[in-house]
């Protein structure tokens, strides 16, 4: 079993960055491909970026191509969002998850039912 803690929120200007982390408890953080995913007030919970067990496969969702990039430090069990230029509309709740995968599978995961474990999430407020 996996248990992610999510940290780094908080409230920023328009165009400004913040850097989310999301460590993993656990000896098998590398056996995991991890996501990235955000919900708004009101709204479902948005896949927003991707990332491989290696590392060596990513994906954004396009509202954040260009912008937000998805990293991770197997040996510190993290993964990390460092999002920049930031907009009012990235305002949300932003949660990490894992998915069990195999070596072999680079496929990154956008569905939130394909996630095992989800952190409890990080807020992230964008003013204007």
């Amino acid at each position: 079993q996996v248990q992610l803690a999510e940290s780094g929120g908080g409230l920023v200007q328009a165009g400004g960055s913040l850097r989310l982390s999301c460590a993993a408890s656990g000896r098998t953080f590398s056996s995991y491909a991890m996501g990235w995913f955000r919900q708004g007030s009101g709204k479902e919970r948005e896949f927003v970026a991707g990332i491989s067990r290696s590392g060596g496969s990513t994906h954004y969702a396009d509202s954040v191509k260009g912008r937000f990039s998805i990293f991770r430090d197997n040996p510190k069990n993290t993964v990390y969002l460092q999002m920049n230029s930031l907009k009012p509309e990235d305002t949300a709740v932003y949660y990490c998850a894992a998915a069990l995968t195999t070596a072999q599978d680079v496929i990154i995961r956008t569905r939130t039912h394909l996630y095992n474990y989800w952190g409890q999430g990080t807020q992230v407020t964008v003013s204007s």
